[in-house]
């Protein structure tokens, strides 16, 4: 049962604080009144907890959504579903946000708003949730983003993984090459200035290095860190470009796997596209070819006009209107945009690892290039 602090004053007119148990804010009120204390304030213990901390990590995102999908798959009632849920977590957050979703749903409020309004959530979770509910298929697009999000969980994992060797390797490199260019290299450039004689060029190319983040070393880590914040602050991702196609096959694997059930229920195209649109963060695009639909182009070419979508997507879509099976080719285009998907992060993931050693070897080499150059130098001078 959700618990409530309170601020009341008793008979005596002293101000009293505590923590009361109650199934809502206004019954808490009445437990008060018949303990002859006036509330001036009562708030929820949960709903504090839960506006705290960062946005929940992408396995328990996973477990959540196939949780609830179970439950509802069950028939248990929404606000029933979260609660159970909320009570089978033994972490306090995890506990604390979904009585917080179980108390929301419960006053009329539906469930996106709720997710949106804890802030521990994604926001394409969100988006998800929200068109699962206009098209009443909640349990099913909730088992659909937790497919997704096990496996981008499974893949963060494995380029963690990749990345443990060469960030651990680039650390004791950078403690190395710290050592010789603060004791080794200040000596070996006396020395060949005492003698008259120029340094190779990997060295002044080092040492210039050097003096640059000395100097600037500094200011550019607070720049980057300015940037980082004021990036968070506006919600703005920044993605290279394989990663960006492996959340655009994503999209649009989630969006027409939506469009092909909707579709396949019944629902008008535009009607469809409408409320499929809500699972993408870009979805006038959706909006824009369900406006050329309704005024008269078919699906593929209304995409095609709209212009962001690739043209394999186009060209079977085509093919499966003009043979009448408009719902088999949404739904191929889905399936074949989840295997790309998998496919893109697994090559990414299996190529991290040889690229990082890559990069960290020629960096060490040169590092040691230019520190022993000098030495092999100075060998040959005094022989």
């Amino acid at each position: 049962m959700p618990s409530y602090r309170y601020t009341a004053y008793d008979s005596s007119g002293k101000l009293r604080k505590g923590v009361v148990e109650s199934p809502s804010g206004a019954r808490a009120g009445e437990l008060l009144a018949e303990q002859n204390l006036v509330a001036v304030d009562i708030s929820e213990v949960a709903a504090e907890a839960v506006k705290r901390g960062k946005v929940f990590s992408l396995s328990y995102h996973s477990l959540f959504c196939r949780g609830l999908a179970s439950y509802l798959n069950r028939g248990i009632p929404l606000a029933e579903a979260l609660r159970f849920l909320g009570r089978h977590s033994s972490d306090r957050r995890v506990a604390g946000a979904c009585l917080h979703l179980h108390e929301s749903v419960q006053a009329g409020k539906r469930l996106s708003a709720a997710l949106q309004e804890t802030g521990l959530f994604r926001e394409d979770l969100v988006r998800i949730v929200e068109s699962g509910e206009r098209t009443s298929a909640l349990s099913e697009v909730l088992n659909q983003v937790a497919r997704q999000y096990t496996v981008e969980d499974k893949q963060h994992r494995k380029i963690r993984s990749a990345l443990t060797y060469p960030v651990a390797m680039s650390v004791i490199g950078v403690g190395v090459v710290a050592f010789l260019l603060t004791y080794v290299v200040p000596k070996l450039t006396e020395l060949f200035s005492d003698m008259g004689q120029q340094l190779p060029l990997p060295t002044r190319i080092l040492l210039a290095i050097t003096a640059f983040l000395r100097s600037w070393g500094i200011p550019l880590l607070l720049l980057i860190a300015v940037a980082v914040f004021f990036m968070r602050r506006s919600k703005r991702k920044f993605a290279l470009p394989v990663f960006r196609r492996v959340r655009e096959s994503i999209t649009l694997s989630l969006v027409m796997s939506h469009l092909g059930t909707l579709l396949s229920a019944g629902i008008p195209l535009v009607q469809a596209l409408n409320m499929a649109s809500s699972m993408d963060a870009n979805r006038e695009r959706w909006l824009e070819a369900a406006k050329l639909v309704k005024e008269g182009f078919r699906f593929d070419r209304a995409l095609e006009k709209q212009g962001t979508f690739p043209e394999e997507v186009i060209y079977i879509l085509r093919i499966g209107e003009m043979g009448g099976d408009l719902p088999g080719a949404v739904r191929q285009v889905a399936e074949m945009n989840w295997e790309a998907a998998l496919e893109s992060m697994e090559r990414v993931s299996t190529l991290v690892q040889p690229a990082m050693v890559l990069i960290l070897g020629f960096s060490v080499g040169f590092v040691v290039l230019a520190i022993l150059l000098p030495i092999f130098e100075l060998s040959s001078l005094a022989g």
